[in-house]
């Protein structure tokens, strides 16, 4: 089964839910599994839980079949995404264009090529796909 993973704000921001909403449209289409990440910024010093996230989302949309509930803490968000995706061996990442951007931010200081999806494709044989007017 192929895997589609969603990173989104905790609480629920309107751009999380429009992302979340087409990454949902996307797993069910491709028959695929669906994590949902959250990234808890050390420097936040808050503490979200999975059951936290699991019930803002499910909330909104419902009960989500093979879907599972991911809580990472980190100093950068983009990192941690990247971690999740590479751990998970995703098949694609479904981003708001904010995070796009951001991350395009981060591949500069790392690689002379900011095409996030190339640099995916390249390092970890991911899709992302970018949910204009959906940042996150």
């Amino acid at each position: 089964m192929s895997l589609v993973v969603v990173p989104v704000r905790y609480p629920l921001s309107k751009r999380s839910k429009r992302t979340l909403e087409r990454a949902i449209e996307i797993a069910r289409e491709r028959e695929a599994a669906l994590t949902v990440l959250h990234v808890d910024l050390y420097q936040n010093g808050r503490k979200v839980t999975r059951v936290d996230l699991k019930t803002a989302v499910e909330r909104t949309f419902g009960h989500l079949e093979n879907a599972r509930y991911v809580v990472r803490t980190g100093f950068l968000v983009e990192e941690s995404i990247l971690d999740e995706v590479a751990a998970e061996d995703a098949d694609a990442v479904v981003i708001g264009s904010q995070q796009a951007s951001r991350l395009r931010r981060l591949f500069r200081r790392f690689t002379d090529n900011p095409d996030i999806d190339q640099y995916l494709r390249s390092h970890l044989e991911c899709e992302v796909i970018t949910i204009e007017g959906a940042r996150a």
